[in-house]
């Protein structure tokens, strides 16, 4: 019986509109695309959707700096994005901005039903405020001497060095980051958003399979805690969605910033001609995951879901959250040239390279991820060079020069063939589970047997040796048919290589059902090569690109 196709929508986290791409962002939106392709090659419906996070004061102040609108901000950074996930062959069905009609149209849909529940309610708080620059301060724009451990030039809600939560009032000699004055206190009205009302749902959501278990651990240290009021608003000057019925209170940002998910949705559907009401139904049997990192747990999985059961919209299938990338085994640092931003990357060495590296990395963990340079330059050129790429190669020149690229008829050794096409189901489960580096463990271990196959019946001896034409077409053919499952099975990773392929084999794009399938007695393209190794020089010169860029 035929699988039933899935309905299924996913997302990564949007992008902030005030910088570059760097490649510790890179890791998300690859370990997304990677699951995304592999359900289309499964032949499920399934559209990943994205938006720049363009509204809030850093994006505010920084088209001030440069002298420009934000929009003008936002639009110049929506394209630099756009064009680094492209050559990264980030594949996103609709990719947007948060400021936008829909987005501001859904936040007002949204705010609304919440306002009209009763899960809203207005209050005078104290703030910080820059009387040079006439603004309330955000939290990060205030430094000064933590209140616990005494340790300087911490930001405004909390300490880097000890850890410790506090409000800006509690900071010791506090200061404006923007003009370097004492900010004053002074008094605002703002709008709060009940989260404990939605304590007994959230509670027992988060337990329903719907988050990883390291994430709902952490999230009961919350729950025990106790639930608290969000603030969901910002007094002018600020660069965002006006609140209804309001003169000067704005959207926090990360209020509007999530439901930029569903905006971009809207938008696709529009465009589509599909239905959306049906995608974000409650009762739909469609799915909907968001693929972020650990640092915004508490937005996604708490905030999130209230929001959404407030306001009559389907909650997520489930949040996949994973961990940070460091380089060598550190942070990324602008001083040691490992900030790197995916522009410099993309610069010297192959996008593909490094989908391979963080596939070969990650689990459906949350673990951190280490991109270790030597690692990264031997495991490449080890394992796709010399092991996969290598069966192409060695067998296609003799299918080209002795056979004028024809295959076979028949496959040389059916035993190894049935054991690399059956293997199919073991990987579409890892990839299904988000376990990629099992999956790509798995398709080298294939990738020694094809060579092993390869090794052991020499197809270079046999073609020097006369009457035995058959048997050295029936083998290259078998190694070719090899190759072919192996770049199948690669293909969510690696689709300018699996591109390249289909044009060398002469084939239709490659599905997953086509492991099932052999290539005979079929006209293959001359070989060229599909890949190069990694040169240690050109990872020396991104390396020295980064640093100088960062003087």
């Amino acid at each position: 019986m035929k699988d039933k196709q899935r309905q299924i929508l996913v997302t990564s986290a949007l992008p902030y509109a005030n910088g570059p791409i760097h490649i510790g962002h890179m890791l998300e939106y690859i370990q997304t695309d990677i699951w995304v392709r592999f359900q289309k090659m499964r032949g499920n419906q399934c559209f990943y959707i994205c938006a720049d996070d363009s509204h809030g004061t850093p994006i505010m102040l920084k088209a001030q700096e440069k002298n420009v609108p934000p929009e003008t901000l936002i639009e110049q950074m929506k394209n630099e994005h756009e064009r680094d996930f492209h050559d990264f062959a980030i594949d996103f069905d609709n990719y947007y901005s948060t400021h936008s009609t829909e987005n501001q149209m859904l936040a007002n849909i949204i705010f609304e039903k919440l306002n009209e529940r009763g899960h809203i309610k207005k209050r005078v708080i104290k703030q910080l405020y820059d009387p040079e620059k006439n603004m309330f301060l955000p939290d990060r724009f205030i430094r000064g001497t933590c209140p616990k451990c005494n340790a300087t030039n911490q930001y405004g809600d909390n300490c880097e060095v000890c850890g410790a939560t506090y409000s800006p009032t509690d900071l010791i000699n506090p200061i404006s980051a923007i003009t370097g004055k004492e900010p004053i206190e002074k008094e605002s009205e703002h709008y709060f958003f009940k989260l404990y009302d939605f304590n007994e749902i959230l509670h027992k959501w988060t337990r329903e399979g719907h988050l990883q278990n390291e994430v709902t651990n952490k999230l009961d240290e919350w729950f025990e805690a106790g639930l608290q009021e969000w603030d969901i608003s910002r007094d002018e000057p600020y660069f965002g969605f006006k609140i209804p019925n309001t003169e000067n209170k704005y959207f926090y940002v990360w209020l509007d910033a999530p439901i930029g998910y569903l905006a971009s949705f809207k938008n696709f559907c529009e465009k589509q001609k599909i239905d959306f009401n049906y995608w974000c139904n409650p009762d739909t049997s469609t799915e909907m995951y968001h693929f972020i990192g650990k640092d915004i747990i508490y937005f996604h999985a708490l905030f999130w879901p209230a929001m959404l059961q407030g306001s009559d919209f389907r909650k997520p299938s489930a949040i996949y959250a994973h961990g940070f990338l460091t380089v060598e085994g550190q942070k990324m640092s602008k001083s040691r040239g490992t900030y790197i931003t995916a522009r410099s990357y993309l610069n010297h060495l192959n996008p593909e390279y490094l989908r391979y590296y963080f596939a070969a990395k990650l689990s459906a963990g949350i673990d951190d991820i280490d991109l270790n340079l030597d690692d990264f330059l031997t495991r490449v050129n080890s394992d796709l060079i010399g092991k996969v790429i290598n069966i192409a190669s060695r067998c296609s020149g003799f299918i080209n020069k002795n056979f004028d690229g024809k295959l076979s008829n028949n496959i040389h050794d059916l035993d190894i063939q049935s054991e690399i096409a059956n293997a199919s189901d073991v990987i579409a489960d890892a990839y299904e589970n988000r376990e990629y580096s099992k999956a790509m463990r798995e398709i080298m271990t294939l990738a020694d047997k094809a060579n092993q196959y390869i090794d052991h019946h020499k197809p270079w001896v046999i073609a020097k040796q006369e009457n035995r034409d058959d048997e050295l077409q029936s083998i290259c053919t078998t190694g070719i048919n090899l190759y072919r499952l192996l770049a199948l099975y690669l293909k969510p990773v690696l689709p300018t290589i699996a591109k390249n392929t289909e044009e060398f084999l002469n084939i239709d794009p490659l599905e997953w059902k086509d492991s099932k399938k052999m290539l005979l007695n079929h006209k293959i393209e001359k070989y060229s090569p599909i890949m190069t190794r990694i040169e240690k020089k050109k990872i020396e010169d991104m390396i020295t690109e980064t640093k100088n860029n960062n003087q």
